[in-house]
């Protein structure tokens, strides 16, 4: 078993409307984080995992989750699959926050911004 405290997890903000608490369990094969979005993420365009497959779980809030082929109305209590590779993008953000596992573990070099 591997537990993480909350008093351990690490703030960092990928954008200024998303602020995200990483759980660091240092396990290669899965990690989780809680992210706080209020606004649209990324400002422009969509990002991808090149690497990992992404859960989320809404914990609370809303917001559209946009794909380059389906756009969804995010409400507390769904979950989405995004898959390695996937273009996505949040809009209309309002105290979205979300639990997200992934697997591979995740890591910023394989998180990219897409035009």
């Amino acid at each position: 078993m591997k537990y993480v405290s909350k008093t351990d997890a690490k703030k960092f903000q990928n954008s200024p409307t998303v602020d995200v608490l990483e759980y660091p369990t240092n396990d290669p094969d899965i990690d989780g984080a809680v992210a706080t979005l209020n606004g649209n993420y990324p400002d422009t365009g969509f990002v991808v995992n090149e690497e990992c497959k992404e859960i989320l779980y809404v914990v609370s809030g809303k917001g559209k989750l946009v794909t380059k082929d389906e756009t969804v109305d995010l409400k507390t209590g769904d979950e989405v699959l995004i898959d390695r590779g996937e273009l996505f993008r949040y809009e209309s953000a309002k105290n979205l926050v979300l639990f997200a596992a992934c697997t591979p573990a995740w890591s910023p070099e394989q998180h990219k911004e897409v035009a």
